[in-house]
C-alpha cells in the first residue's frame, strides 16, 4: 500500500507574509504542527501563498486545508512542477468560508480532491480572500499522495 507523506517535518516551505513579521506566533510551522491552537497568518495584501519543497517526488492526490472562518480564500489555486521546471496550473479549488473545525471535520472525511499529479514542488496561491485586507489563516495543511 502507498505510503501516505504529509507536508511538514523535513519539507521545505515558503509564505507571501507573515502577520507583523511575528513568526513565532504566526509563522508557517504552524500549518504543520498539529496542534488546533496555532495556525499561519499572512499579513494583509492581495494573493498570498504557500509553496511546499518535498525531499522526494510525490504524487499529489488530496489537500486538506482548515482556514478561520472570515479569513479564507473564495478561490485557491495548485501549481506544481519537477525539480528544475516552471510550475504549471493543477488546478482550482473553492473551499467553504467557514470557521476552522468545520472545515477539518470536513478535511479528514474527504478532503478537496485534486487531480493526481507527479511533482516534486506545490504553490497554493489564495486568490480571494473573504477577509476586506486579503489577510489569510491556516490552522492546518496537509497534502496527501504517493511518494515515488
Amino acid at each position: 500500500s502507498p505510503r501516505r507523506p504529509r507536508a511538514g517535518g523535513a519539507c521545505p516551505r515558503r509564505v507571501s507574509s507573515v502577520l507583523n513579521r511575528d513568526v513565532k506566533q504566526f509563522g508557517k510551522k504552524h500549518m504543520f504542527d498539529g496542534n488546533e491552537e496555532t495556525c499561519w497568518n499572512s499579513d494583509q495584501g492581495t494573493c498570498q501563498w504557500v509553496t511546499l519543497d518535498f525531499p522526494r517526488t510525490v504524487k499529489l492526490s488530496q489537500l486538506h486545508i482548515q482556514f478561520q472562518g472570515g479569513f479564507s480564500s473564495r478561490l485557491c489555486t495548485l501549481e506544481g512542477c519537477r525539480t528544475g521546471e516552471e510550475l504549471v496550473k493543477i488546478s482550482d479549488l473553492y473551499p467553504e468560508d467557514s470557521h476552522a473545525m468545520q472545515i477539518s471535520f470536513a478535511a479528514q472525511r474527504a478532503g478537496f480532491q485534486v487531480e493526481e499529479t507527479v511533482l516534486d514542488k506545490l504553490k497554493i496561491t489564495f486568490e480571494n480572500s473573504t477577509d476586506f485586507f486579503g489577510r489569510i489563516v491556516v490552522y492546518h495543511l496537509g497534502v496527501l499522495g504517493e511518494r515515488l
